[in-house]
């Protein structure tokens, strides 16, 4: 079954950039699927997940965080969407976010942040290691998802539900979401 890998910290701000369709393509014998810019890749033959994990390293700046999520866990999410099948409303943006591991905590949900006001981060579920929810489009945004490690106890990597539904399209054979 194919991976999903997700890389934290890179292209921010410019701060260890580097180009993902360069890695998927010297990463080819793999047949990897480059989505987006901001490392979110699908992997359709692994192999060995430790020959993978060493060839991303290998190109990967330094303290980059690699991230693997199987391709099967995520395909769940098309019969058991965590949001439905209502739109979001206007402003606000949906997101997955993936737990490097297992945190120390499991906080009640929902969660908002900030705790009081309106919030800017809504958190409203959570499944094995994958965390769901909604952002308002605010410059201040930014700051309350970078709580979500703290929250957790673990750092979390986070994608846009749209690039989740490019994930699921590849995942499905469609070849016109390759990019």
């Amino acid at each position: 079954m194919a991976l999903v890998v997700l890389l934290r910290g890179v292209n921010v701000g410019g701060h260890r950039s580097f180009r993902p369709s360069l890695l998927a393509q010297a990463l080819r014998r793999f047949d990897v699927v480059n989505i987006g810019a901001a490392g979110t890749f699908v992997v359709r033959r692994p192999g060995s997940r430790r020959q993978l994990h060493a060839a991303l390293l290998r190109r990967v700046p330094d303290a980059t965080r690699i991230v693997f999520c199987e391709g099967r866990d995520l395909l769940r999410l098309e019969r058991d969407d965590p949001f439905g099948f209502k739109p979001a409303s206007p402003g606000i943006v949906r997101f997955m976010s993936v737990l490097t591991g297992y945190g120390r905590t499991r906080p009640m949900l929902p969660v908002m942040l900030p705790s009081t006001g309106d919030w800017l981060v809504r958190v409203v579920a959570l499944r094995d290691r994958l965390v769901f929810g909604e952002y308002r489009r605010h410059m201040r945004t930014i700051a309350y998802l970078g709580q979500l490690d703290a929250l957790f106890g673990v750092p979390v990597t986070t994608r846009n539900w749209n690039t989740v539904r490019t994930i699921l399209r590849v995942l499905n054979g469609d070849k016109s979401s390759e990019r």
